[in-house]
């Protein structure tokens, strides 16, 4: 006959462990002896090791004891159910390993690889870093409500890259952003830019909105980001444009 922990040594659990057993019902606890200690025999020994191989095969305690009282057929079948159940918790923690990786790699957090190769592509030309953390958050929202797109918009934003204007417009905006003025005479300049750019891409698109993008997120997030970004888009709108974020004219000119 075997102490507790002669069972729990032979079938290589912890006294611990074995007490757990005991207290969720799937190894029975024994009468204790005239000396008032429990002991176990062999049945309690080849018990414990089923419990334990089951436990470390993946099989939830919870299920153990249907499973240790089972026939052959019913043993087979909550097998197979538990391997399918291992399998999905396997793909899932797959993903979560994916998930953990991105979080090391900066801009690739929540964005395709084509956003990630435009925002270093913006860090080449000299763009800030501040403003090259807006725009990534500004491609986390896009990505977010309108996915399947992002691809097929991505070679004009490239292609924006061998604008002179364009390169010119991040590069004042580069410089703004490690300003503190108030009111930076630069808005002007970049107004005219934003103004410039938006109606050629008026005329190249014929003005059609693309339905679905968080337009008014986009703004809020540039004035999160920097509150003179009001005053600009007040100069856009002077400019007869609705906003930076789309080619949209306005109806009537602000009052």
């Amino acid at each position: 006959m075997l102490t507790i922990g002669q069972l729990a040594a032979y079938a290589g659990v912890t006294v611990r462990a074995v007490r757990h057993y005991h207290q969720i019902g799937l190894l029975p606890e024994p009468e204790r002896d005239a000396s008032g200690y429990r002991r176990y025999g062999a049945k309690a020994v080849v018990s414990l090791i089923k419990i334990r191989t089951l436990a470390n095969a993946g099989v939830p305690l919870s299920q153990i004891g249907q499973m240790l009282d089972a026939d052959a057929s019913t043993f087979a079948e909550a097998v197979q159910r538990i391997d399918g159940d291992l399998r999905d918790e396997i793909e899932r923690l797959e993903i979560s390993r994916k998930q953990i990786a991105q979080l090391a790699a900066g801009d690739s957090l929540a964005l395709q690889p084509e956003v990630v190769s435009y925002l270093d592509r913006l860090r080449e030309i000299g763009v800030s870093e501040r403003l090259v953390e807006g725009e990534r958050d500004g491609w986390i929202l896009v990505s977010a409500r309108w996915p399947d797109q992002i691809c097929e918009i991505m070679p004009a934003k490239f292609a924006q890259l061998d604008d002179p204007e364009f390169v010119r417009l991040y590069r004042v905006l580069s410089e703004m952003s490690e300003s503190d003025a108030d009111d930076d005479p630069r808005l002007d300049e970049v107004a005219d830019l934003m103004a410039a750019g938006l109606a050629e891409h008026a005329y190249a698109s014929g003005e059609v909105a693309h339905d679905g993008l968080p337009f008014d997120l986009l703004d809020a997030l540039a004035l999160e980001y920097d509150p003179r970004a009001q005053r600009l888009l007040d100069r856009i709108r002077e400019r007869g444009w609705a906003s930076w974020t789309r080619a949209e004219r306005l109806t009537e000119p602000p009052g």
